[in-house]
């Protein structure tokens, strides 16, 4: 079968491969023709779209898709099956796994569905569908229509990551992509993400990132990890790399060893955690062999300044905590990033101002401040939805700068001014302004930071 497999066009300002995407093309590439779009890298708006299934005319077209997808999938299914009604239409991710019978009943023009991760199940379906099977009970994750009720089949987790093998860095071709990867700011260019572990343990209520890969952790073996690394600098050019994960520190050991091994190889690269790591798993030797093998920034979710609300997020860890985990990071001379969230439910202004005020004490190079989310799938959008408080949710809005929800007592436009001031107050301070400029690498990285500071201050 010819596959495509897509990442939705969105307004998304974090342009990098999607390695969920590379992981599917590798299992699906022992047996079937498979191409990797990339619909924010190359600008295809739905308009765009349909010449691209003219041009390739696949069998089947799989969408990875997050909540604020659904839009651009929706009309992308559309395009698809009147390109071609028999094409077979797929998704996966985040949304799907998290509501996977609501999904499939809502989107009339998808096939099938997979909740959790697909390197087993995606290319069970393909099978399936190219010898004409019908009994689709033994896939792996897969929700269908059974007559007129939704199937959902149980979910696998792979034990052996290594087995997995490596994303079809071939089809990705990161080497191409802009310097607007996740985090904005680099060292080295060009960028490649590489994922070292999947799921996470933790309970935080805001948080989706156990539905699809669970909570239970699981590592690749070092040895493959670093097949990874040199073959990325090898075969593409690659200069710096981001582990994408958000557990890579939680087993000490593990990232020693791993950072050992890397110093040993003496690579010249540089790289950061953009998705952050728990401050509570780093002590000082993790710290020294992160600064000596090129670590350039450790981000950090520190998501408030209100032990009140740390603690609604279920954190578990506290203010003076935080204090004493970056003061620890920052005697080890690494530059900081802090994430923040605004109105999360429960929160005040006076809770807000205090996580405006906490992010200008810390000793942090950068920080960045989302509006609160409510990811189906959470503890904190169940609390909402069975409260009364979600209703008609807008997945138009759905982004971090737009403010989709506002606690009671705070309006949407106050919440967006709150935003625009934490940046202002976190920015707009001359050690801090000129920490920024030294970080800019190009005329065209300049651009696109100019891009990115319109859409989340300005816009929305």
């Amino acid at each position: 079968m010819k596959i495509l497999l897509v990442k939705p066009f969105n307004r998304s300002d974090h342009i990098q491969p999607s390695l969920g995407l590379g992981y599917l093309a590798t299992a699906l590439r022992k047996r079937h023709e498979v191409r990797i779009l990339d619909c924010i890298k190359d600008n295809l708006t739905i308009d765009k779209f349909l010449p691209v299934l003219e041009e390739y005319s696949p069998d089947m077209i799989g969408l990875q898709c997050y909540t604020f997808d659904l839009p651009y999938i929706r009309e992308a299914l559309h395009a698809a099956k009147m390109f071609n009604r028999a094409m077979v239409t797929v998704i996966g991710g985040p949304h799907p796994s998290a509501l996977p019978e609501e999904t499939l009943k809502k989107e009339k023009e998808l096939d099938y569905l997979f909740a959790g991760e697909a390197e087993a199940g995606l290319p069970m379906l393909a099978d399936y569908i190219e010898t004409g099977r019908t009994d689709l009970s033994g896939i792996p994750g897969l929700v269908f229509r059974d007559g007129a009720s939704v199937r959902a089949n149980p979910k696998i987790a792979a034990d052996d990551l290594d087995k997995l093998g490596l994303p079809s860095w071939d089809l990705i071709k990161p080497q191409e992509y802009p310097e607007s990867q996740h985090g904005a700011f680099f060292k080295q260019f060009p960028i490649a993400p590489i994922m070292v572990t999947r799921g996470c343990p933790y309970p935080c209520t805001f948080c989706a990132g156990s539905i699809v890969a669970g909570k239970k952790i699981r590592r690749r073996s070092v040895d493959n990890v670093l097949k990874e690394i040199v073959m990325l600098k090898k075969d593409f050019g690659i200069k710096e790399f981001h582990i994408i994960d958000d557990n890579f520190t939680m087993d000490k050991e593990y990232a020693k060893e791993l950072l050992r091994r890397l110093k040993a190889l003496d690579l010249g690269m540089t790289w950061a955690v953009p998705n952050g790591v728990r401050m509570d798993t780093l002590d000082d030797e993790l710290l020294r062999l992160m600064k000596e093998t090129g670590l350039h920034m450790i981000s950090l979710g520190i998501e408030s300044g209100s032990d009140e609300v740390l603690a609604l997020m279920k954190k578990g860890i506290t203010t003076a905590k935080i204090r004493e985990h970056v003061g620890r990071i920052d005697r080890a001379g690494i530059d900081m990033a802090g994430f923040f969230i605004l109105g999360f439910p429960g929160e005040t202004e006076e809770t807000i101002a205090q996580t405006i005020d906490f992010a200008a004490e810390l000793p942090l190079k950068r920080a960045n401040f989302f509006t609160y989310l409510p990811f189906p799938g959470t503890e904190s959008y169940a609390k909402l939805l069975s409260g009364g408080e979600l209703k008609d949710v807008d997945w138009e809005r759905f982004y971090f700068t737009n403010a989709a929800y506002t606690p009671p007592g705070i309006s949407r436009s106050r919440l967006k001014n709150l935003h625009r001031l934490a940046f202002a107050k976190f920015y707009l301070r001359p050690g801090i302004i000129a920490y920024q400029i030294r970080s800019i690498q190009s005329f065209r990285h300049f651009g696109f930071l100019a891009r990115r500071f319109m859409n989340w201050i300005v816009a929305g």
